[in-house]
């Protein structure tokens, strides 16, 4: 019993840190909650984003367009060169 508890309880937290937001950095669209708004977009699609951070990193991330014409950042990957 305690080890279905366990799993149960290991599953529920990597499934909210699943939904955690990614905080913008320097560089990306919305940080310093920058209001982005779309025209042409439309809502549910996914778009990149790629930009150089201050260490010689290649950053690349994924916005997806909200049915306000809002942009959320969805995912953020940063290469292993420097």
């Amino acid at each position: 019993m305690k080890t279905i508890l366990s799993a149960a309880l290991i599953s529920l937290a990597a499934g909210s840190a699943a939904f955690a937001s990614i905080q913008p950095i320097p560089g990306s669209i919305t940080y310093d909650n920058a209001n982005v708004q779309l025209e042409k977009a439309p809502a549910g699609s996914t778009f990149f984003h790629t930009f150089s951070n201050g260490d010689g990193r290649d950053v690349r991330e994924v916005y997806k367009v909200n049915a306000d014409k809002s942009v959320t950042l969805v995912n953020r990957t940063v290469s292993n060169a420097s």
